[in-house]
């Protein structure tokens, strides 16, 4: 087991009337890539803001490597926050970029080239040591700073949405760089995102705030396949809502009068309201044989993503669509076009419910 090297005590950050952040508690481990996940105005980054010492919780302990940091200036803690602007000094070459920190700490000039030598050949920069930032691709600036970061050996990397500038496919490569990176340095990075692919790709766990609050902290796993509740569920990928209300014996009796097979959480009694849920990769289309939960609707749009086909199909279970993932080779071996009648299954073990 890995020791912890940050616990977050019960922490909260108000701005006068409003709470940012309200209560939350966290541990997060040595050497671990962790994700902070939610929608805008959730207080990830306000979290963050206050793990790099640039806010003060109102209430609560923030503690690093066992010593309460909480009111620590950020000059003093041995953390480093990467901005998503990355803040490249535009006058200087790449290597002048990556060994600032250490000079202004007055290291040793030769301690300093050896250093940034070591640095600019772990984030592959070593043929670009003496461009300018205007010289370089997103990519190649978002190691930089990165290389600027990490050079400072800090216990903590912090980084606030470092991949948002990019473009898809840039990000998906700096994604495996990201974590080639943290893998060969070895020091606990924590990233904030709302991209719920990006968390998914990157981190060991991930914690999932709500306006403010924290709602479930896990791997990336469990979040996507026991997801806490309707919201994460929801947030957490592409999830498919039926409401109804919950059956005594198991699953949920939905809008049409079917029942959805599935088995109730602690959380949810017979009667309640509630809703069953399940992901689009678990529907299967025209299912053989016995299968739990079978419903019968209409393609009302198809989005065709490559290496997949999403159909929208309208059932009387819900009022929206619900998505079906379908393969290229299978949507290449019975093509669907909007207007026809598929019908839909998938096992009780898929169907997640939740409270109402």
């Amino acid at each position: 087991m890995s020791r912890d090297v940050l616990e977050i005590e019960g922490v909260s950050k108000k701005f006068g009337p409003l709470t940012a952040v309200d209560d939350v508690s966290l541990s997060i481990h040595e050497n671990e890539f962790f994700a902070l996940l939610g929608p805008s105005g959730c207080g990830k980054t306000t979290l963050l803001r206050m793990l790099a010492g640039f806010e003060t919780p109102t209430r609560g302990r923030i503690l690093l490597d066992g010593a309460d940091v909480s009111r620590t200036p950020p000059n003093r803690r041995p953390v480093n926050l990467m901005f998503q602007s990355y803040a490249l000094f535009p006058h200087m070459s790449v290597r002048a970029n990556i060994s600032y920190g250490l000079e202004m700490e007055g290291r040793p000039p030769a301690e300093i080239r050896s250093r940034v030598d070591e640095m600019l050949a772990t984030t592959q920069l070593g043929g670009l040591a003496d461009r300018k930032p205007d010289q370089l691709s997103g990519g190649q600036k978002q190691r930089v700073a990165l290389a600027r970061a990490l050079i400072k050996r800090p216990r903590v990397l912090l980084l606030d949405e470092p991949l948002g500038a990019l473009d898809k496919k840039l990000r998906g490569d700096m994604q495996i760089e990201l974590k080639r990176l943290q893998h060969e340095v070895g020091i606990t990075f924590i990233v904030v995102t709302h991209d719920q692919e990006e968390a998914l790709v990157l981190a060991d766990r991930m914690a999932v705030l709500k306006d403010g609050k924290l709602l479930q902290c896990d791997t990336p796993h469990e979040v996507y396949e026991h997801p806490a509740d309707a919201f994460v569920a929801g947030f957490i990928g592409v999830m498919n809502f039926a409401e109804g209300v919950a059956l005594a014996e198991g699953g949920v009796k939905a809008r049409d009068g079917s029942a959805i097979a599935g088995s109730l959480p602690r959380a949810v009694a017979g009667g309640q309201a509630a809703v069953a849920a399940v992901r689009p990769e678990r529907i299967v289309l025209f299912p053989a044989g016995e299968i739990a939960n079978r419903t019968s609707g209409t393609v009302v749009a198809l989005a065709y993503h490559g290496l997949d086909l999403q159909l929208h199909v309208q059932t009387p279970l819900a009022n929206k669509p619900f998505l079906v993932r379908v393969t290229a080779d299978t949507a290449d071996r019975r093509p669907l076009a909007v207007g026809d009648q598929v019908e839909l299954g998938w096992s009780a073990a898929d169907t997640r419910i939740f409270s109402n």
